[in-house]
């Protein structure tokens, strides 16, 4: 096989790296191993698929989450590096294969998560900040009601009066959280001196858990992260396409700490031979809630993706241009792939897993596949709601103070009325970021929503979403479609696959749920009041962290 050529390109004050094989995989060769890796929140899972999109061997491990403060999560980049190459040797155990036999390697990781380590040494100089952290919570409302930013909205409402541009609009209703890279990391900056010393004498570097993967793997070749990936830390400008040098300014973020670009999919880098025996090829990084989007076959306009998993997010593909939102919605890459850009508005809110642990945490069910049935043993909760705010309540409440909050029982209440109180609310969320998507963009939702995550096996809640939004909801038969979507990634940069069309064809339904109208009605009442006992669970938390 021939060598890769890298091409280095300067774009601004990063640097795009470019880089093309000169050969790539064919039908007449042997068969193909796509490998898809998903470093997930709660796990990290591997698949070896054939060009049929089989499953030839799987592996799975739990992704521990350190918690040395309260509202802090931090995950040990030892322990995770081990457990990534654990869960491939795995899967390929499992498929009876060895690292020889490899095609190519997709990677999605989870979004949000970072850490910096010494650009000469590599040594890493704390754990990973988790995308669910609260350190920053404090800084983070004193910036968005800062002069700064507020004077920022202001001169961008009166741009975007002026100009109509989308980026004006943008920023005139920006608003920061916690749960973006950049307030963790100026945190960062401003609390580790050690950090703060090496970002400004050019020998810090940052990435998010794809960059820091790339760069063990490559042996420190490489510092890089793709476009899916950056749009997601909150320091991206998704409308010039590079690192934001407005808010890298006002947050004193030196721009040299981070990492350059590459497509989504595409050659990118051979792994280093001494990590797994043998040298294979990476084609494709993504983030975990893109490459979902993308192992469903959102690939129209007006596509739209429902995942139910530690969080629930709404993505709606909307082409090739970055939607401006004035309700919550985030508007982030959804891919690159040559000269091809596809745009997601997402709305996400977290907690969603939490609230069905939170049930058998307090033993009301043994077995959570139980779950749908018991709801369904009731007419309706009874008064009962509940509120799923674990992390806070993000869009379109957008408050990071907001605690879960369980109200309306009464003498007569069981433990089926608390269990459909806490599945209506799982729905109910989504609802609510459905009725966002509907009011702001203006793009036809042309097919099934396509629902996926571990709580979307609860056939309750998948029919409850189909019923308020009034479309069928179609549920993948795959369960990991993060780790389908990097492979998926993977065979398009390797040639496995051809096209996206082809992809259509390897995509398989698990069940269809059709709108049940009248049950969409007898809700009508019941979200009015949910959404009353929302405002009760606001603010709780001011000042804690």
């Amino acid at each position: 096989m021939a060598s890769p050529s890298a091409h280095v390109t300067s774009t601004g004050n990063c640097e795009r790296i470019r880089i093309q094989r000169l050969s790539s995989w064919s039908t007449s060769d042997k068969m193909a191993n796509v490998v898809g890796v998903d470093v997930g929140s709660t796990t990290i899972s591997c698949f070896v698929f054939d060009e049929n999109c089989n499953v030839k061997g799987n592996s799975m491990l739990g992704v521990h989450l350190e918690h040395p403060k309260p509202g802090y999560t931090e995950i040990d980049p030892e322990k995770l590096w081990s457990q990534f190459l654990s869960v491939i040797n795995g899967a390929l155990d499992s498929a009876g294969i060895t690292a020889k036999d490899i095609t190519s390697l997709g990677i999605s990781v989870q979004r949000g998560s970072f850490i910096t380590w010494d650009r000469n040494t590599g040594e890493v100089l704390h754990n990973f900040i988790g995308w669910q952290d609260l350190r920053a919570s404090k800084i983070t409302d004193d910036w968005n009601s800062s002069l700064t930013i507020n004077s920022i909205k202001f001169a961008s409402k009166v741009l975007y009066a002026f100009t109509g541009k989308n980026r004006f609009k943008a920023a005139s209703v920006i608003t920061f959280s916690p749960y973006h890279a950049s307030m963790r990391l100026y945190w960062m900056l401003k609390n580790n001196p050690t950090v703060y010393r090496k970002a400004h004498n050019g020998t810090l570097l940052f990435g998010t858990i794809d960059s820091w993967l790339l760069w063990k793997l490559s042996k420190g070749k490489l510092h890089v992260t793709d476009y899916s990936n950056a749009s997601s830390t909150g320091i991206f400008d998704p409308y010039m396409m590079t690192w934001s040098t407005v808010f890298c300014s006002i947050l004193e973020l030196p721009l040299s700490i981070f990492p350059s670009f590459i497509d989504t999919s595409g050659f990118i880098v051979d792994v280093d031979e001494s990590i797994f025996g043998h040298s294979f090829p990476i084609h494709a990084l993504a983030a975990d809630q893109q490459a979902a989007v993308f192992g469903q076959c959102c690939f129209n306009e007006g596509d739209i993706n429902c995942t139910l998993g530690t969080g629930t997010f709404i993505d709606i593909n909307t082409g090739l241009n970055p939607h401006a939102s004035i309700g919550g919605l985030y508007p982030v890459v959804g891919w690159k792939i040559k000269e091809e850009t596809v745009f997601i508005a997402e709305g996400n809110t977290q907690g969603t897993s939490s609230s069905v642990e939170l049930l058998k945490n307090l033993g009301l069910f043994d077995d959570v596949s139980l779950t749908a049935d018991m709801a369904n043993e009731v007419e309706n909760s009874d008064g009962v709601y509940f509120i799923p705010a674990f992390n806070g309540l993000q869009a379109p409440i957008n408050d990071n103070h907001a605690v879960p909050l369980l109200i309306g029982m009464n003498i007569d209440t069981s433990r089926q009325h608390i269990v459909r109180a806490v599945l209506e609310s799982i729905a109910f969320r989504f609802h609510q970021l459905y009725q966002i998507v509907i009011s702001e963009i203006q793009v036809p939702v042309k097919s099934s929503i396509k629902a996926d995550g571990g709580v979307a096996r609860n056939d309750f809640v998948v029919k409850l979403i189909a019923s308020l939004t009034k479309h069928e909801t179609d549920r993948a038969a795959f369960s990991d479609m993060s780790a389908l979507g990097a492979a998926f990634f993977a065979g398009l940069g390797a040639g496995v696959w051809k096209s996206k069309e082809e992809l259509l064809d390897l995509r398989v339904s698990g069940k269809t749920f059709q709108p049940d109208l009248d049950m969409g009605k007898s809700y009508v009442s019941t979200l009015k009041t949910w959404e009353k006992a929302m405002e009760r669970s606001l603010g709780w938390y001011k000042g804690k962290y």
